[in-house]
């Protein structure tokens, strides 16, 4: 049976003191792209629904030929409320600084959380896109990554890009107030971290493996 992925994007195209921003492409496409070509339908939904802005410093002003038809879910999006998570084996936070403002504390996206750690499906994020755990709850009123090995975008990775002052929170912080394990690598280079049926990439650089983490994962999941 194919495998379908809910891949989770931001609407939001402007940070603190209109600063541009939106979905970091290379955080959709280059998962998507990897996960396709190993039979998966991609699904992508967001907050409120419509077309997806693009952060302008994720791209050139020419994409790569390869990402022709891959961005088409990000087009027109479906509400997350109105995604039925029964339909996806998995579930992928994309990032981009807008998903700071429009995944935590999301009622929408904590409910379809719930369905997948409580079914023990894929759970994933890439950078920013760990946002999307702060605030949500588990059934017993624990926090949904009390306890959870898991990486997203760092303070000195923020530093280093001079975010500092447009961010509405510390994400490494804030993951762990929520009492997760926050673990990390190098700044800005290639870093994923698997625990159980949580999977997570530390900044764009870890877009690629994280979804051939996935991929392994639920491969192995079918062998079993």
């Amino acid at each position: 049976m194919q495998k379908k992925m809910l891949m989770v994007v931001t609407n939001v195209d402007r940070m603190k003191k209109g600063h541009p921003t939106g979905l970091w492409l290379s955080e959709f496409v280059e998962p998507a792209t990897e996960m396709k070509g190993a039979g998966f339908e991609i699904v992508a939904a967001s907050p409120k629904g419509g077309r997806i802005p693009i952060d302008p410093a994720s791209y050139e002003n020419k994409l790569p030929r390869v990402w022709d038809g891959v961005m088409e879910p990000i087009h027109d999006t479906p509400r997350l409320a109105d995604i039925d998570p029964t339909d996806f084996d998995g579930i992928f936070l994309c990032g981009g600084h807008g998903a700071m403002y429009d995944f935590p504390n999301n009622e929408d996206l904590s409910n379809l959380l719930r369905h997948f750690l409580t079914e023990r499906k894929i759970i994933a994020s890439v950078c920013h896109g760990a946002a999307g755990f702060v605030g949500v709850t588990d059934h017993n009123d624990q926090s949904l990554i009390q306890g959870k090995k898991l990486t997203g975008f760092t303070n000195e990775e923020e530093s280093r890009m001079k975010m500092e002052d447009l961010i509405p929170f510390s994400l490494e912080d804030r993951l762990k107030t929520e009492e997760a394990e926050f673990e990390s690598g190098e700044a800005m280079e290639d870093y994923v971290v698997v625990d159980e049926h949580f999977i997570t990439g530390q900044n764009p650089r870890s877009s690629l493996r994280t979804a051939q983490m996935i991929i392994e994962k639920l491969k192995t999941a079918e062998s079993v």
